[in-house]
């Protein structure tokens, strides 16, 4: 096991930059998941700690050690990709003993490696298949454990899951949370998806357009997003986001004003001087209510019921101030009907011109 840090870590290609200098610390078997939309610098950020790509500034530190110029096979990390990358030709055992093979370890040593992790993926039936006899989860589970034998002290994962379909993805979450606790590794997992985020991660680290936004407990995060990307990534559905001004600001709060003249109150402090300035209110599906009296309104556009919630669209489908509210699921909605919502003072979200949030009162 071992901490990872990476100080003023930079990529360009070019004209280009990736990743713009980067600070961000990663404790010793922590399980820390970046996450973020493509292109925001996640899975080039993964790779230079893993030495698959060259910053063009920063440094690299695991276990404190500086491995910025070290080659990829001298970090003690490994690797997990989302292409199961095994070797069709081989059998399960043969797969997760290759690296084993390469590094010259002693037969008896590798075998009992092999057993171990097998037993520990449940993977113990399977060593004499090849990959085409495999179902796609096995094959991710073959692929983590020829990265896991190796005993690395850092395991690099980015988008694992993404090839699987949607029962499969959330069974292997499992198995990456019991991995997690089994090993005690240090774990660092890129992905799109926020919902593998916050299930998974004890810190998750929010990017966006090559910059860290955030970095904190994925419920805090949530309740607490420092940036309009950071509430456009995290939650789904999605935060609503929707353009006002402020026309009042008092010791407990703030009024803004929607486009079509409704007030809304906000438990969020701005300054004094901000009366007119343009904002973005920031509101969650769940904390939306029914209220007759509301200022949110809308036709029904779309009724999604979903168990025990459902979820209303509000608006005509990319039209502004269209709105997402939770329901309760045995609410009786329908289609075309207007719905008016409201939001507690506590539970509203305003941003300011640079995106960046305003604090809470």
């Amino acid at each position: 096991m071992a901490s990872v840090e990476v100080s003023a870590l930079a990529k360009r290609f070019g004209t280009s930059t990736a990743l713009h200098p980067t600070d961000l610390t990663i404790g010793d078997g922590e399980f820390v998941v970046l996450v973020g939309p493509s292109g925001c610098g996640k899975s080039t950020l993964l790779r230079m700690i893993a030495g698959l790509e060259d910053p063009s500034d920063g440094c690299v530190l695991i276990g404190g050690r500086d491995v910025t110029h070290a080659a990829p096979s001298d970090r003690g990390v490994a690797m997990v990709f989302q292409s199961y990358a095994l070797y069709p030709q081989m059998t399960v055992a043969e797969n997760i003993a290759f690296p084993l093979k390469v590094a010259k370890l002693p037969r008896a040593e590798i075998e009992e490696r092999v057993r171990d992790t097998a037993a520990m993926l449940d993977l113990s039936a399977l060593l004499d298949r090849k990959p085409r006899a495999l179902s796609g989860g096995q094959r991710q589970r073959v692929s983590i454990a020829r990265a896991v034998v190796r005993r690395p002290r850092v395991l690099l994962l980015d988008e694992p899951l993404s090839n699987l379909d949607t029962s499969l993805r959330a069974r292997m979450r499992h198995e990456f949370a019991r991995l997690h606790q089994q090993l005690g590794s240090t774990m660092i997992y890129v992905t799109h998806d926020q919902l593998e985020a916050m299930t998974l991660a004890e810190r998750i680290v929010v990017m966006s357009a090559g910059r860290v936004e955030q970095v904190g407990a994925p419920i805090d995060v949530y309740r607490a997003p420092a940036s309009l990307a950071v509430a456009a990534a995290i939650g789904s559905p999605g935060m609503n986001l929707l353009p006002a001004t402020v026309v009042a600001v008092d010791a407990d709060g703030t009024t803004v004003r929607l486009g079509g003249g409704e007030d809304v109150r906000t438990a969020v402090r701005v300054p004094g001087d901000a009366i007119g300035a343009a904002v973005t209110l920031g509101i969650r599906p769940e904390h939306l209510r029914p209220d007759e009296a509301g200022p949110f309104a809308g036709a029904v556009e779309l009724f999604e019921r979903l168990g025990p919630l459902s979820f209303a669209h509000l608006g005509a489908r990319g039209e502004a101030g269209t709105i997402v509210a939770q329901l309760p699921g045995d609410r009786a909605v329908t289609l075309g009907e207007t719905m008016r919502v409201a939001v507690a003072p506590q539970d509203a979200h305003l941003f300011a011109a640079d995106e960046r949030a305003f604090p809470r009162a």
